[in-house]
């Protein structure tokens, strides 16, 4: 199990100007909640312009908490909201302004599902806003004080969740995280043989846990690393095109341009 959070900028467009613009720092949560929730997500900011931030989404379900404005003397914020994000097919834009601060709890890919009680693929590409279902809003603001007390907030309103004991999912989060660690998983049939997985059963499993098939996981982490790739030294596209598994270089610019909103070459010049 892991003992800190992820420190990659996987899915991030420009990590070096969001940590320019706010301050974002990454927690773990309580350990009996580390087999469903990747970390917690903290972000506080106060801006003089208008700042937008791209994501390219994990395959991954969200919970998130938003304050934004002036306190409300209770050592909280005026209005804060609470929405379930399920997992997001297109690039996700958000500009902040002003002063606020935003909780979310990034649960592993299949993580949810002890939590949902009902098919993760219902949310896929939609945002609901809490209550949604049998996730009651917690009855304090997250987004208040410390980091410390914003995670023991979270953790309290996850395990007020209760999630059911759930063998189908732990099987969909430790493929996934096989996916998104393994860099030579390319192919749906070569992984399912790997694992001794039908690949209809895994296509199930998937749709049914993750909310999205095992094809779109494979080809969304392999994305990322591009994306990721591609902020740090020039790159050889090319010869990254064969180690992620495209039939040639305009294949991987195309899928590039499609999931990030800008080509390979115009993101690399952006950052650099």
């Amino acid at each position: 199990m892991r003992q800190r959070p992820r420190g990659d900028s996987r899915g991030i467009l420009d990590p070096a100007r969001l940590l320019r613009e706010v301050r974002f720092r990454r927690h773990l949560p309580a350990e009996p909640l580390r087999g469903w929730v990747e970390h917690y997500w903290l972000i506080d900011w106060t801006l003089s312009a208008p700042f937008e931030q791209r994501i390219v989404p994990h395959p991954a379900v969200n919970v998130v908490f938003r304050s934004d404005g002036a306190s409300d003397g209770d050592g909280g914020d005026a209005a804060e909201t609470g929405e379930v994000a399920g997992v997001g097919r297109d690039l996700f834009r958000i500009t902040l302004t002003g002063t606020g601060r935003v909780c979310g709890i990034q649960f592993r890919p299949g993580g949810f599902h002890p939590f949902w009680r009902r098919p993760v693929a219902e949310l896929t590409g939609r945002r609901l806003p809490l209550p949604a279902g049998r996730l009651t809003r917690p009855a304090h603001p997250v987004c208040a004080d410390t980091d410390t007390d914003r995670c023991r907030a979270l953790d309290a309103a996850l395990t007020a969740w209760a999630p059911d004991p759930d063998p189908a999912a732990a099987e969909a989060v430790r493929l996934a995280e096989s996916i998104r660690a393994d860099r030579t998983v390319l192919r749906v049939d070569d992984f399912a043989a790997r694992h001794g997985v039908p690949v209809r059963r895994l296509q199930r499993l998937f749709t049914e846990c993750v909310g999205v098939g095992p094809k779109w996981v494979i080809r969304r982490y392999r994305l990322q690393e591009a994306v990721e790739q591609a902020a740090g030294a020039p790159l050889d596209w090319a010869g990254l095109a064969a180690t992620l598994g495209y039939s040639d270089q305009a294949h991987l610019v195309r899928d590039f341009t499609a999931v990030a909103g800008v080509s390979p070459a115009a993101y690399a010049r952006s950052v650099h």
